[in-house]
């Protein structure tokens, strides 16, 4: 049984309560009968491949004793995105934890606190980077045919009579050698 209210109830929590959606979701924690404890983060929705489904990140530091280094680690869990807030790819969120509502998702988006500064940037950036540079197309005949590479002028070649390279080897080393008696005299 699903409440029908009309005023979003308190999660207790100093959040802004979103707007009524059009169907209420028994999963929402403002609308419906989901309750939210644990921890809180804010993060980045990375991907949104389902309609109530995203995958939060975030990043963190820590310092490693041992190096005297500090280390930049990132967070990503999957969260429950319920109809009244709606969370795009790019849109900075706050997140807390819920009971297990499938396999792999532990918390629901309770905030949406505004999109994410560069990310469509970053986005782009990242993609460009995946695009490796095709090879160049090489021209075409008059007749419309594809005009042979190296390799295929080389196969060409092998297929006339072998040539004996012990031959050509002594031949040039009797023109170095006559070479070299001229250059002396």
């Amino acid at each position: 049984m699903v409440n029908k209210i009309d005023t979003p109830r308190s999660i207790g929590m100093n959040t802004k309560p979103p707007k009524k959606p059009k169907a209420i979701d028994p999963k929402d924690p403002y609308y419906g009968r989901l309750k939210v404890r644990g921890k809180v983060f804010v993060g980045t929705v990375i991907k949104r491949p389902f309609h109530k489904d995203a995958t939060v990140e975030w990043t963190r530091i820590r310092f490693i004793g041992k190096y005297e280094r500090f280390e930049k680690l990132r967070t990503r869990v999957k969260a429950y995105n319920p109809d009244s807030i709606n969370a795009e790819k790019g849109d900075r969120v706050k997140i807390a934890e819920c009971r297990p509502l499938s396999k792999t998702k532990r918390f629901i988006i309770i905030e949406k606190l505004g999109s994410e500064y560069l990310f469509k940037a970053r986005e782009e950036a990242l993609e460009e980077s995946k695009v490796k540079d095709k090879p160049k197309e090489e021209d075409a005949d008059e007749d419309g045919n594809e005009a042979l590479s190296k390799k295929d002028e080389n196969k060409d070649q092998g297929d006339k009579e072998p040539v004996d390279k012990t031959l050509i080897d002594e031949e040039s080393s009797k023109e170095d050698k006559e070479e070299k008696k001229g250059d002396s005299e």
